[in-house]
């Protein structure tokens, strides 16, 4: 039985999340941990901790269940609000800068055994 978690508004470019996202796509649980752990850009902090509720998502679906052959089965990254803010740019005018955020969205089940 699969378990979810989700992150939503977290105050990064959706573009910079999916590096990551792309990165843990279909491992093991805890090789995806290791690699959001050790990896230096700083929306990884928040993914491990959206990987480790899913996990305990799972521990409290499935009591008993072996949580070492979790797999991320599915993690997506869509778009958020857009806060828009004007910067000063030269001769009296302004540039629009548009802040963005994301949502993300990890589904964590066993691996599927095959017979």
């Amino acid at each position: 039985m699969e378990a979810v978690a989700k992150l939503n508004n977290y105050p990064t470019s959706p573009r910079k999340m999916r590096l990551l996202a792309d990165l843990i796509r279909g491992m093991e649980v805890e090789k995806a941990m290791a690699v959001l752990e050790h990896n230096p850009k700083h929306p990884a902090v928040p993914l491990r901790k959206l990987v480790m509720s899913a996990t305990s998502n799972w521990k409290q679906k499935n009591e008993g269940g072996d949580e070492s052959a979790l797999v991320v089965k599915t993690i997506f990254v869509d778009g958020a609000r857009v806060i828009k803010r004007m910067r000063p740019a030269p001769q009296g005018r302004g540039y629009r800068v548009r802040k963005r955020s994301n949502h993300v969205t990890v589904i964590v089940d066993s691996k599927a055994i095959k017979n």
